[in-house]
């Protein structure tokens, strides 16, 4: 396992944590079953994954990153500020659905391209469900030439940058926009299906049909210089456990035994 050790087996007071904002509940879950486990507290910063990684490369502190894509710590690894990335979660794309409006697999697409209807998105380059819904735009192409140009104008990018508006504490971002009448649907990731549908009655979340679908690799890092806490927290999260915990919160394990 491509973790560092360390010599110094002291135990810290804690590890401080980078984390997806797609990871919340499932992290939150995470940080308090290795607390019981191991007696260390996780300060835990959630943000979009590319804002996360350029806070870190600005030297802002931090033990391990938990990113919604490979590339993000792979980059902080080449430059020698994190351990090689690991694959440890799964994700998906899915549509997020206003209560009202009709949508299913098949129609999902002509919906996208209703000129009427307000598509609500994340922000490329600062967080990889934007750039994972951007992939599903030249999927999109393919299956109907011109729909890349069509959906990248017309997407709303509303979530995910640094600079976004975000809802009151406590509150789904994406129930919260389109109570706000900003959205008529979402492109999200599948795992925040449940809350969404929690926060906004009569909503609905669309699988996206077969010749669209992207699929998310999530990947942590143990930040260097870091503490030993941090280590037992990247295995912590590697193990049958926290397989389990990611499974029951919509992720994909791919570490998880069948």
């Amino acid at each position: 396992m491509p973790i560092p050790s360390h010599a110094d087996e002291t135990k810290p007071e804690s590890v401080r944590v980078f984390a997806a904002g797609s990871l919340r509940p499932a992290i939150n879950q995470i940080a308090a079953a290795f607390s019981t486990a191991t007696g260390i507290r996780t300060e835990i910063t959630f943000g979009p994954s590319g804002v996360l990684r350029q806070r870190i490369e600005a030297g802002e502190p931090a033990d391990l990153f938990t990113s919604a894509d490979m590339a993000s710590p792979r980059t902080l690894a080449r430059a020698g500020k994190a351990s090689p990335a690991v694959l440890f979660a799964r994700n998906k794309l899915c549509a997020l659905v206003r209560p009202g409006l009709a949508v299913t697999p098949a129609t999902l697409l002509d919906v996208l391209l209703d000129p009427a209807i307000k598509l609500g998105t994340s922000t490329p380059h600062a967080d990889p469900a934007g750039d994972y819904t951007w992939a599903m735009f030249v999927r999109a192409d393919a299956v109907r030439p011109g729909s890349q140009a069509m959906l990248e104008a017309k997407a709303l990018q509303l979530f995910g940058g640094a600079h976004s508006t975000l809802p009151p504490a406590g509150q789904d971002v994406f129930a919260w926009h389109i109570r706000e009448g900003r959205a008529d649907l979402f492109i999200g990731y599948c795992s925040a299906g449940p809350s969404f549908k929690d926060a906004l009655p009569g909503g609905e979340v669309v699988a996206l049909p077969a010749d669209l679908t992207v699929g998310a690799d999530y990947g942590l890092a143990v930040i260097a210089p870091n503490n030993a806490g941090a280590d037992r927290l990247a295995l912590f999260v590697l193990s049958e456990e926290v397989q389990g915990i990611l499974t029951r919160n919509g992720f994909e394990a791919p570490l998880e035994s069948k």
